[in-house]
């Protein structure tokens, strides 16, 4: 049976927006959920959202870890959620990219920015991509949520430009996942709360950078300010 696309979702990237970011994670240890995420989802389920990751975890390709391992990491993300409240409906992502590994390198069409992982999720669980939401850290997240027809949200970790295009232009800019789902909530009428986005001008200034990592290795990005933020928005 074809699913009745009229679902409204929000599709998320995963380090850096859901749980801290280990380079090239391979232990399901160190899954780790960001400051006021379990809140900010369950907002977004209750206001009824159904909620599914889409990332690009080209360790794969590069031969830093497997699909087995994705999926380890990937099941003690789902069971840090559920035991907060929050289930994922679908879990979505791209081993592919550059690197040596048989099978998973050349093009592609589901690494982001391509939006192929979105209309695989759309078909499957009958999404409404142009009543749901995209997202992430990164302005390639930004660009794939648009090319998919999704509403975008950029969180500002420090790192992104100022966008060199329509495309690349996030609908909003937030500064974590509740502040996210505020403005989600607020733009769809969901929501009376009072909350503006960050303006575009705060990308116009020098990036973070994370510096050499090796797999594994926490990056420093986000920094502890993201707790006092999260607090902030009423999600701690």
């Amino acid at each position: 049976m074809i699913p009745c696309v009229d679902t409204p979702a929000i599709l998320l990237d995963r380090d850096g927006t859901l749980i801290h970011n280990y380079h090239y994670c391979r232990d399901p240890e160190q899954v780790h959920l960001l400051p006021g995420v379990a809140p900010a989802l369950r907002w977004l389920s209750t206001a009824g959202y159904r909620l599914l990751v889409v990332s690009n975890q080209s360790g794969v390709a590069r031969g830093l870890l497997s699909e087995r391992d994705l999926a380890a990491v990937h099941a003690r993300l789902r069971a840090v959620l559920a035991a907060q409240g929050v289930l994922l409906a679908g879990v979505y992502y791209c081993p592919h990219g550059p690197g040596s590994a048989a099978g998973y390198t050349g093009a592609c069409l589901c690494r982001k920015p391509e939006p192929g992982l979105f209309f695989r999720a759309a078909a499957e669980h009958g999404l409404a991509l142009r009543r749901s939401w995209y997202v992430g850290d990164v302005l390639n997240d930004i660009e794939a949520g648009n090319r998919a027809g999704c509403r975008t949200v950029l969180l500002d970790l420090g790192t992104e430009p100022v966008p060199d295009s329509s495309l690349r232009t996030p609908t909003f800019i937030a500064r974590n996942l509740p502040h996210a789902a505020q403005l989600i909530l607020a733009a769809d009428g969901l929501s009376r709360r009072p909350v503006d986005p960050l303006p575009l001008a705060v990308l116009d200034r020098p990036r973070l950078t994370q510096g050499p990592l090796l797999p594994g290795n926490p990056s420093p990005i986000p920094t502890t300010q993201w707790a006092i933020q999260a607090a902030q928005e009423g999600a701690q």
